[in-house]
């Protein structure tokens, strides 16, 4: 089971503490905080974004966007793990509509083959995931970022309700219909 936004597999790990030493400019702080929330973020973002290189720009245009915003941050009803997915929520949405306006395509590979790279076996998985990408796609989007958060990031139902700002009951009747939608579309 994957620890809360407000605990670490590092029982030494105390959230608020680090965050409000991440406000006071401790860069040390701020990378606790990055090596927390790296990989649940870059996962988030990877279920939302087609291109990996993407996903990758756009993670760190996350963490860009937190660093210089942390001052900004506040203990008012929402945990700072809420704060950062709806910092990334946002560069997901903000990315979506820029390429929306852009045609040209990129290549699913490098133009430089790998010989140890399984070249069919990530075939299929970007096929794969293009087919799960396409059908997510066709939900309303706040289904979609239900889905996105619960299986992407691994939060629970109680911590993707507080980064929508939604109840859990919402959050667990979305994903609901969306599972049901997702299995209609790719026949399960």
């Amino acid at each position: 089971m994957s620890p809360s936004l407000d605990e670490d597999l590092n029982p030494q790990f105390d959230e608020r503490v680090t965050v409000e030493a991440a406000q006071k400019g401790d860069t040390e702080a701020l990378g606790i905080l990055y090596e927390y929330y790296f990989p649940r973020v870059f996962r988030f973002v990877s279920v939302r974004v087609f291109q990996q290189e993407d996903a990758e720009d756009i993670v760190n245009d996350i963490f860009m966007r937190i660093v210089s915003n942390i001052n900004r941050f506040r203990w008012e009803g929402a945990p700072f793990g809420a704060w950062v997915f709806r910092i990334a929520r946002n560069e997901v949405v903000n990315h979506i509509r820029r390429s929306s306006r852009q045609l040209e395509k990129e290549p699913l590979f490098d133009s430089i083959p790998d010989e140890k790279r399984d070249h069919v076996g990530d075939l299929e998985k970007e096929e794969a995931l293009e087919y799960v990408r396409a059908a997510s796609a066709s939900l309303p989007a706040a289904q979609r970022d239900v889905i996105a958060l619960r299986f992407g990031a691994d939060l629970s139902v109680a911590e993707t309700a507080k980064v929508l700002g939604k109840t859990e009951n919402n959050i667990k009747v979305l994903q609901h219909k969306a599972i049901v939608r997702l299995r209609e579309i790719v026949k399960l």
